[in-house]
């Protein structure tokens, strides 16, 4: 699903200009990128969670050659589905 097909439901579903729901769906996704620049997690409730991790640094190993290298720590994005997604997903097969 793209950012053009999210619009094309909201257009659907509230009536709102194509280019009023282009607008808005473009206004949330800046306003989760931004929660997330900041630090900040990003809870969607019924959807799920965008969470923030801090890596450590940790020895790699290159599976050719097996010489060992260090991996720089990092911020890392995860996202953690709700319940109530899973349910959905599981119910789908």
């Amino acid at each position: 699903m793209t950012r053009a097909d999210i619009a094309d439901k909201v257009h659907a579903e509230i009536g709102l200009s194509r280019t009023d729901s282009a607008s808005v769906v473009e206004q949330v996704l800046t306003e989760m990128c931004g929660a997330l620049e900041r630090g900040e997690n990003v809870k969607i409730s019924g959807f799920g969670t965008f969470v923030l991790r801090d890596k450590g640094e940790r020895v790699g190993r290159n599976p050719k050659t097996g010489v060992e290298v260090p991996i720089a720590p990092r911020r890392v994005l995860t996202f953690r589905a709700s319940t109530m997604l899973r349910d959905r997903i599981a119910k789908a097969d």
